[in-house]
């Protein structure tokens, strides 16, 4: 429909709009003139969201916030529960928001060691190293000839303006897609009985309104970046006061600042352990104290630290590395390792208390995932900081380099590479076995016709490997547990060596020699390779559509969810979208008084679901389902039980008049619903045929393709299916459910025919 030439758009804006055809639009507007005389072939008209989630190429940096978005996704993760369970699951949040709080912290504080350590204490306190580089020049005590700028703390207090740029863009961004894409207020509801809002967690009133959570997040961890950077600034010129017997006076005042920096770190941990979000009723208010205060404060600290590091100290010189750089990541590692260990152990508890089956790792997949969200904030911080010390040391040994831990981190991805590389081979030859179950499956189906090794072969492959999606829990999985291992390992290493694994491994036998430095030097090329690719293939994901289609997938999952762990994740489209569909489902059927079938493919569908939770009980009842290439169960029931397992989805086949699914075994994405009981097959069909031809044939004279995910309308099944709802829908009141009596909708009975 919308290749149509005579599709126009009669709502919405050029993020996100309904199309319908011209002559549709007409019809309608005859329609409300004359309603005796409208009784015709239902209205179809498309919700068209794509922009929500691609755009230009400068959408690409986004990725750079993958780290942000996947332990956001860790929130949304956990097992489902009962109501006695309240407390865990404060608890299971409260860890996952500390863990994104470590990301920030993280990202800040390589910032602060590519422009603070890298590049102003080591390179331009090296007169070698400065003259290489003559934009550090002025900086510099040998080239500048002892300039103003040439004091280790001032030239600390002017590099900090990076990473606070960069703690002020992400405040910005985080600020300004909220605006954009989040703040468009959902329905409100009048008198809303309380078990309508407690029985799925999507339909509840608040659940696509997080204003007050992401305002709260954003700015405690704005002010944990800008703590993040007076501390690295004021606890150098402090350490130097102290051990150099400098003034009274800045001793007391590096003391001062140093408990200001716990003071005010005690209060953003207290401002992120709060709750600061409400999903049974739409929350409109907002800590305008807070959000006012906060960064405004941290800001004027950082700025108070910056005049006493500027403070003239004509003895302090800047050699070696910046004293802490090591301390603060080693910590910072350590405490994300923690996080994960008590949220998988919280996770484990909730599991226990309902036990599914179809549940991803059995409910740890959201530790799994916060610990992979970890270790891709490490690898990008390690490699931006290899990377630019690699850069600076153009002249060979002039600066001592990065952190020793960051060395060690980069060396143990060879190792975690090697453990992907078998988990390949191992998902290779579980395709191979599969192949040759799904052959025997494809000769049963096309029993009837003539047999072609090669077309079976070709057919039973591409069931194999869309089955392989099922095996991600166990990949994911077993990746996450070795990272930890590994990434635990690395802190050992680094704070029982304090060298490099190269250095630390002198003296050992040859072979382990070899292999630390093999690892090291390894490591260290793929981290900043790698670093250099994720960002130059996330701009050709959006201009490239194959490349968006192959990365397409985490990135609508990832930015389905609210920011309610992590304010600097991209931003959610479905807090544009699911209220943009909630408002067009009740205006239409209020002014019309007909019924509709909303039809969604793949992520469509889950949009789909969410607003027809979102609907009033009446309206919900004059709504049918068509649901085609669906991750709703497949995906995001068994990584998301807590809003999509067996009984969310049960709830929404009871709320809504009717629901049908398709689905194919070639589809990588989509698949039944598998709802227990009678409701199972009410709601599955059969996998369709795919390809819809076996052979050349009059009827199909052509090879037919196997269209897997895409292209389900074109099978007849499709519009079978779609007459079938729309048939139900047109009686004056809905065709009632088996064993349920018929149920008039609000508003008495309505005769208008439903669009699709």
């Amino acid at each position: 429909m919308l290749n149509d030439p005579r599709t126009v758009r009669i709502t919405g804006d050029d993020t996100a709009a309904v199309f319908r055809r011209a002559d549709d639009v007409e019809a309608e507007t005859n329609a409300a003139r004359r309603p005796a005389d409208h009784q015709g072939k239902p209205i179809p008209e498309a919700y068209v969201w794509c922009n929500l989630t691609s755009g230009n190429g400068s959408r690409a940096l986004w990725l750079l916030l993958l780290p942000f978005m996947v332990v956001n996704l860790a929130h949304w993760m956990r097992p489902t529960v009962s109501d006695n369970r309240k407390p865990a699951v404060r608890l299971y949040g409260l860890l996952v928001r500390l863990a994104g709080l470590t990301l920030t912290v993280l990202l800040v504080a390589a910032a602060c060691e590519v422009a603070l350590d890298l590049a102003v204490w080591q390179c331009a306190g090296t007169a070698a190293c400065a003259q290489e580089h003559s934009w550090l020049g002025f900086l510099s005590p040998a080239v500048s000839d002892g300039g103003w700028w040439s004091q280790p703390g001032r030239r600390l207090a002017l590099a900090a303006l990076v990473p606070a740029a960069l703690t002020g863009l992400l405040w910005y961004l985080s600020h300004r897609t909220w605006s954009a894409y989040e703040s468009q207020r959902p329905r409100p509801r009048e008198n809303e009985p309380e078990e309508e809002t407690s029985r799925a967690g999507l339909g509840r009133p608040g659940f696509w309104y997080g204003r007050r959570l992401v305002a709260r997040l954003r700015v405690a961890h704005t002010a944990a970046g800008l703590l993040t950077i007076a501390a690295a600034v004021g606890a150098a010129a402090a350490r130097y006061d102290r051990e150099a017997g400098g003034p009274a006076a800045l001793d007391v005042l590096g003391w001062a600042l140093n408990g200001s920096f716990v003071l005010g770190a005690v209060f953003v941990l207290w401002v992120v352990c709060s709750r600061g979000r409400s999903e049974q009723r739409l929350d409109q208010q907002l800590d305008a104290a807070l959000v006012r205060r906060l960064p405004l404060g941290s800001l004027a600290l950082l700025v108070l630290t910056f005049v006493y590091a500027g403070w003239s100290r004509p003895g302090w010189r800047s050699d070696h590395r910046l004293s802490g750089g090591g301390t603060a990541f080693g910590t910072i590692a350590l405490v994300e390792c923690l996080l994960v260990i008590a949220l998988g152990v919280v996770a484990h508890v909730l599991y226990r208390a309902r036990p599914d089956p179809r549940t991803a790792m059995r409910g740890l997949a959201g530790p799994a995932v916060a610990m992979l969200a970890c270790a891709l904030g490490g690898v990008m911080s390690g490699g931006v900081s290899q990377r630019v010390a690699d850069w600076l040391d153009g002249t060979g040994g002039t600066i001592a380099g990065p952190p020793v831990l960051l060395t060690w981190q980069a060396s143990v991805i060879p190792p975690l590479l090697l453990v992907v590389v078998v988990l390949v081979g191992w998902l290779a030859r579980r395709t191979v076995v599969l192949r040759r179950t799904e052959t025997a499956a494809v000769e049963r189906a096309y029993e009837d016709e003539p047999k072609d090794e090669t077309t079976t072969r070709r057919i039973a492959s591409i069931r194999a490997m869309a089955s392989l999606t099922d095996r991600a829990p166990r990949i994911i999985g077993i990746t996450s547990v070795v990272t930890l291992i590994l990434g635990g390992l690395a802190v050992a290493g680094a704070l029982a060596t304090g060298d490099a694994p190269g250095e630390a491994a002198h003296g050992t036998y040859p072979v382990v020699q070899g292999a630390a430095e093999t690892a090291q030097a390894l490591g260290s090329w793929l981290i900043g390779v790698g670093f250099i690719l994720f960002v130059t293939w996330g701009r050709r994901a959006y201009k490239d559509q194959t490349a968006r289609r192959t990365i397409g997938i985490l990135w609508d999952v990832g930015t389905f969810w609210p920011r309610a762990a992590h304010p600097f994740a991209p931003p959610c489209y479905a807090e544009r979208a699911v209220p943009d569909l909630t408002w067009r489902i009740a205006g239409w059927t209020r002014a019309t008084g007909g019924r509709l079938v909303l039809s969604g493919h793949s992520q469509g569908s889950v949009l789909a679901a969410a607003a027809a939770w979102q609907l009033e009980p009446a309206v919900r009842k004059r709504v049918a389902l068509l649901t085609y290439g669906s991750p709703l169960e497949r995906l995001y029931g068994r990584w998301f039980p807590a809003h999509f397992g067996p009984e969310a989805l049960t709830g929404l086949h009871r709320d809504v008049d009717c629901w049908r699914n398709l689905y194919r075994a070639t589809d990588p994405i989509g698949g039944p619903m598998r709802l227990p009981g009678d409701c199972g097959p009410e709601v599955d069909r059969e996998a369709l045929e795919d390809p819809l031809a076996y052979c050349r044939s009059e009827k199909h004279p052509l090879p037919a393709p196997i269209l897997g995910h895409s292209d389900y309308q074109a099978d007849p099944v499709f519009a079978e299916e779609r007459e079938k709802l729309l048939a139900r829908l047109r009686p004056d009141v809905p065709a009632p459910r088996p064993g349920t009596d018929p149920e008039e909708p609000e508003g008495g009975p309505r005769t208008e025919p439903p669009p699709v």
